[in-house]
């Protein structure tokens, strides 16, 4: 009896334990060298008065940089103002643990493409490219995030990360708090 307690044990403690393996949209190795982004994960989503607006993270791997895939999508029936990014735009992350992390945006500006669609339903998507710097790597792996500031050209929004998001876009479950710690093995 004994033994199979211990056995039972040690089977739920690496079932516990266990990383599930690392999924990519895209992975692609040529004579040009490599390329891999992780599948997008929602971040936050606010819904409210008739606008919807997602944060969506993916992870890539570009001939060993590691980067930062950020999309925001706004869908609206009024105007949407654009967010732009820049030289000068960053994405800070608070941890749990106290520390904030950095990462800065590539010198590229963008302010996404609005696409009208049906019913007068507006939808503005625009991605950014951030960069790790190199001493706040490590930190991610190790603390849960808590809260997320983004810094555009002319303004700053800050979220709540939550540890629990069920989506009302999807209805799947989201743990974007966790996500760094979940994914960035991906693009070591």
């Amino acid at each position: 009896m004994k033994p199979l307690i211990t056995l039972t044990f040690l089977f739920l403690t690496l079932t516990a334990f266990a990383q599930k393996p690392c999924e990519y949209s895209v992975n692609v190795n040529d004579s040009i060298g490599s390329y891999k982004v992780t599948n997008e994960y929602l971040m936050s989503e606010k819904n409210f008065g008739g606008t919807n607006n997602y944060v969506f993270f993916s992870l890539a791997l570009t001939d060993g940089l590691p980067t930062l895939n950020l999309q925001l999508i706004q869908k609206s029936t009024s105007f949407i103002k654009a967010n732009c990014f820049d030289k000068n735009s960053k994405v800070f992350l608070q941890l749990e643990n106290g520390k904030i992390v950095t990462l800065l945006h590539i010198d590229k500006e963008n302010c996404g493409t609005l696409i009208h669609g049906e019913k007068n339903i507006d939808n503005r998507v625009n991605t950014g490219v951030f960069m790790f710097m190199k001493d706040n790597f490590e930190e991610l792996k190790k603390s849960p995030i808590s809260i997320m500031r983004i810094k555009y050209l002319t303004d700053t929004e800050d979220y709540i990360v939550k540890a629990d998001l069920i989506s009302e876009m999807n209805g799947k479950t989201y743990h974007p708090n966790t996500y760094f710690k979940e994914n960035i093995r991906c693009v070591e």
